[in-house]
C-alpha cells in the first residue's frame, strides 16, 4: 500500500510497518507545516490501523532532516511573539505526538539529523542511523536555541557536561558515538538505515504488541513521576497484563518450550495521541 499525505510527506505500508517519509529533498527534507500535518495523519493512520504494528520515520534521498528552514525562520522573526510560539508550538505537537504513541516509533536516519530533525529523530523510540550519518545542535551558530524536546531528550541519556558541549559548541556528533553513548540502537550500513529499520519493525511485529504498548507508557511516564508513584503504575499495569491473553499465550509457550504466538491477541486500546 502506499499512499501520499502530501507532496512534502509521503506514508507507504510496508508489511506490518507504516513507513513516514520526509519528503522536501531540495531542503534537505527541512520541517515545514505541511511535514507536521502529514506526520500527525500518520500516526493517526497508525493509530486507526490495528494491522499497523510499528512506524518508521526517514528523510528522502539520503538525508534525514536539516531541521527548521532558515528562510521561513527569518520571516518568522519579524512576527509578533505569540504568532512565533504559535509556530514552535506546531513542531512540538508533533514531537509529543511521536514520543507519545502508543505503537513503536523507529527513526531511520541516513546523512544527517539537524535541529529540530535531531529533535525528531529523539523523540523516537529506537533509532537506526547509518554508520556515516552525523546529529547536529547547531542552534547557537545562528544565535538560536533548541527547541523540540531536544535538551530533555538528550540529559536523560547523557551526562550534563556532553550535553552542553554539543549545544554550546554546535557541532557534529556521529551516529557511531551516539551509538556509543546508547542512543543510536543499531547502525546500518550508508543507505541501509530503512532495511534495517524496517527488520527491527518485522522483530517488533511477532511480538506482543498490547505488551509494547504498555512498556511505552510505562516508560513515558517514568521520567515524570515520583519513584512510589511509577511503582504503584507498574503494579497496576502488571496486574492488568498478568490476566490478560498476550500473558496466558506467552507462560503457555515458555511452559511447553515452544515460541509463542501473540498474533491478534493485541489489546485493541492501543494508539497514538498528540
Amino acid at each position: 500500500m502506499k499512499e501520499t499525505a502530501s507532496k512534502s510527506l509521503l506514508i507507504e505500508r510496508r508489511d506490518a510497518s507504516l513507513v513516514l517519509t520526509l519528503n522536501r529533498p531540495g531542503k534537505r527534507n527541512a520541517l515545514s507545516p505541511e511535514i507536521y500535518d502529514g506526520l500527525l495523519n500518520g500516526l493517526e493512520l497508525a493509530q486507526a490501523e490495528d494491522s499497523i504494528a510499528n512506524i518508521v520515520i526517514q528523510g528522502a534521498e539520503g538525508f534525514f532532516c536539516a531541521g527548521g528552514d532558515l528562510n521561513a525562520l527569518a520571516e518568522r522573526a519579524a512576527l509578533p511573539r505569540d504568532k512565533r510560539e504559535q509556530r514552535i508550538q506546531a513542531l512540538h505537537d508533533v514531537v509529543r505526538a511521536v514520543r507519545t504513541c502508543r505503537k513503536p516509533v523507529i527513526a531511520a536516519i541516513e546523512g544527517g539529523a539537524a535541529g529540530a530533525g535531531a529533535s525528531l529523530a529523539l523523540a523516537a523510540d529506537m533509532i537506526v542511523a547509518a554508520t556515516d550519518a552525523y546529529f547536529r545542535m547547531a542552534y547557537v551558530k545562528v544565535g538560536l536555541v533548541p527547541d523540540g524536546g531536544a535538551t530533555a531528550s538528550l540529559l536523560r541519556a547523557l551526562p550534563p557536561q556532553k550535553v552542553a558541549e554539543i549545544f554550546l559548541l554546535g557541532e557534529p556528533i556521529s551516529a557511531l558515538r551516539l551509538a556509543q553513548f546508547g542512543i543510536v540502537n543499531r547502525i546500518a550500513a550508508t543507505g541501509g538505515a530503512l532495511g534495517l529499520a524496517l527488520k527491527l519493525g518485522e522483530e517488533l511485529a511477532t511480538g506482543a504488541l498490547g505488551a509494547q504498548s504498555e512498556i511505552l507508557a510505562m516508560l513515558d511516564s517514568a521520567a515524570d513521576l515520583a519513584f512510589d508513584d511509577q511503582m504503584d503504575r507498574e503494579k497496576q499495569l502488571m496486574a492488568s497484563a498478568l490476566g490478560g491473553a498476550e500473558a496466558a499465550e506467552g507462560i503457555a509457550a515458555f511452559m511447553k518450550r515452544r515460541k509463542p504466538e501473540f498474533d491478534g491477541l493485541a489489546a485493541t486500546a492501543s494508539n497514538c495521541s498528540g
